[in-house]
């Protein structure tokens, strides 16, 4: 499957919970959680190399309609409440439409 939609966010937590943040941004993972959607086929989360309190997000949808219907639903807004508590600031977004590329891990 191949992503036709994606975003970038980083997201810079309270000082000293950026290892807080990106535990909870990885239970995006888990079942029933919008990472193990079937409809999405990137779900990255990284650190800043220089600023352990800023993380990155990358996500890769198979629509934007899909996106948008799966983080409508409870289990993503209630990672997204539990998110807001440990933000120092306003996220920062970026949209974008994938063309190709790799990852592995």
């Amino acid at each position: 499957m191949l992503a036709h939609y994606g975003f970038s966010a980083t997201l810079t937590a309270k000082p000293g919970m950026g290892g807080r943040l990106v535990d909870l941004l990885l239970t995006g993972l888990d079942e029933g959680s919008p990472g193990a959607s079937e409809h999405c086929v990137v779900y990255l989360v990284s650190r800043s190399a220089s600023d352990p309190d800023v993380v990155h997000v990358t996500e890769g949808w198979t629509s934007e309609e899909e996106h948008h219907r799966v983080f409508a639903g409870e289990a993503a807004q209630a990672i997204v409440a539990r998110i807001s508590g440990l933000l120092a600031k306003e996220s920062e977004y970026t949209d974008y439409v994938p063309v190709l590329g790799k990852a592995a891990f």
